[in-house]
């Protein structure tokens, strides 16, 4: 049973959990004609939202006040699917930042406006797994609501689901999906290949950069504990590798250059590791 703290529409109301923390319950009808204090027995609940900050319970209450309930129904189910497909811990917040998305491009389409999705190529192969769930998500909303939405929405959506696996803002996401190009093209110029990205080296390169691209923009500093081991070690990958080194400076060029961030002897030892896997390396 859920004890109302405060009803926010027919079918959605706060009350608080086990451990005195509030939280959105939604199920059809539970609010109607209900009050502070009521009681509103499980077998109603249909989802439990739990978030991980007050402000974001706020957040939440805004949108499933003015939002339909079958929009909010849709864009839970395509959350936990994601979830459930990725295998991954997602930010609570995608619960607002991708119902907010969603709704909004629902109502864009019914004024024809249609936004271009000018990162498309780059979504869908460096973030293959998130594209698939965007493709899935647009399949969900046509066949809940009738609408169809771009392939456009599937790669914003896919960016959205990247965001909470990484726990950073859109801003930041395009920043390293940027970046993560500028790396791509920089290694296939200098060694003159395409890079295979169905290969498996090729898939860890890239979740290496995602990850790298999180410190970057959240300004965190690989901690080095052994510093004059790292530094030994990449010298020694220096002298027996020195093209993979040479292509490793130029990425840490490039990133210290557009992004203010200076790789330090740790992020250059797993920066030329992952690149001698990527050329197949032979020791």
């Amino acid at each position: 049973m859920y004890k109302i703290v405060r009803v926010v529409s027919n079918n959605f109301v706060i009350s608080k959990d086990e451990d005195d923390k509030e939280i959105i319950v939604r199920g059809l009808g539970i609010g109607f004609s209900k009050s502070q204090g009521d009681i509103i027995p499980k077998e109603k609940v249909e989802k439990i939202y739990r978030m991980d900050t007050p402000r974001q319970i706020n957040h939440l209450t805004q949108l499933v006040e003015n939002m339909p309930l079958d929009y909010i129904t849709v864009c839970t189910q395509i959350i936990e699917n994601a979830h459930l497909n990725l295998g991954k811990r997602l930010s609570q917040n995608i619960y607002i930042t991708l119902t907010d998305h969603i709704c909004f491009a629902l109502e864009r389409k019914k004024t024809g406006l249609v936004y271009k999705n000018e990162m498309l190529w780059e979504i869908k192969n460096f973030y293959p797994s998130e594209y698939a769930q965007g493709e899935l998500a647009i399949a969900i909303v046509k066949e809940k609501l009738g609408v169809e939405l771009s392939e456009d929405e599937a790669g914003f959506i896919a960016l959205h689901f990247v965001n909470a696996e990484l726990e950073t803002g859109m801003s930041d996401m395009l920043n390293i999906t940027k970046m993560i190009q500028g790396i791509v093209d920089i290694i296939e110029r200098y060694y003159k290949i395409t890079l295979d990205q169905e290969s498996l080296d090729y898939g860890r390169f890239i979740t290496h950069l995602k990850f790298l691209g999180q410190r970057i923009f959240k300004k965190q500093i690989m901690q080095e504990n052994d510093s004059e081991f790292t530094q030994m070690i990449r010298n020694l990958i220096q002298e027996k590798y020195p093209k993979d080194f040479l292509c490793a400076k130029r990425i840490q060029s490039y990133i210290q250059g557009h992004f203010g961030h200076l790789l330090s002897n740790a992020e250059m030892f797993f920066l030329m590791t992952h690149l001698g896997k990527l050329m197949k390396r032979k020791d």
